[in-house]
């Protein structure tokens, strides 16, 4: 980044301390900031017949959205919540638009995470409907272990599209 831009980015970012439990946003509320994950864990989901399906966790130097909230303005089918005291750095919808257009380098930064997020979205959504349920949970033992440590295990059985009694069993075999 340039110098430029760096001081621009600490002129605007907003620091926030969100305690755990807390709702960083709420289904209904259109979400207006997408933030950076200095430190903790939060959790989004959608509720469908009563029941909360985990869709993301988002950890430590992750960013945050709910993307089509986001970027359409709209608002959010998602909840995001703090599954740990968390540290985040956010800006505004309007204020990213404007580094945008006024620090081009910035657009190789929203490009380059875009494609990250894009892809573990997509690979996300192949292993749902590919794969078997213990192979879903070895592979997130495997490339995200500090998932299955730290979020409360029913959120990681819904995070896998399974039930509780799936995951003991999947838990116990290994």
């Amino acid at each position: 980044m340039s110098t430029e831009l760096e001081q621009h980015l600490k002129l605007i970012l907003v620091t926030k301390e969100v305690p755990k439990k807390t709702m960083l946003l709420k289904r209904g509320q259109v979400c207006e900031n997408v933030y950076f994950i200095e430190s903790g864990m939060l959790h989004c989901f959608y509720e469908k017949n009563s029941e909360k399906i985990t869709s993301w966790f988002m950890k430590e130097n992750d960013v945050i959205i709910s993307a089509k909230s986001f970027y359409m303005q709209t608002p959010s089918e998602e909840s995001i919540v703090a599954l740990e005291d968390t540290l985040v750095h956010g800006i505004t919808y309007q204020q990213l638009q404007d580094i945008y257009s006024k620090h081009l380098e910035f657009n190789v930064i929203g490009r380059v995470l875009t494609t990250k997020y894009y892809i573990q979205s997509e690979e996300r959504l192949y292993s749902l409907r590919k794969e078997r349920a213990r192979d879903r949970y070895l592979s997130l033992l495997d490339t995200q272990p500090d998932i299955i440590r730290r979020a409360p295990l029913k959120h990681v059985a819904s995070y896998l599209g399974i039930n509780m009694e799936t995951l003991s069993r999947i838990r116990s075999s290994i």
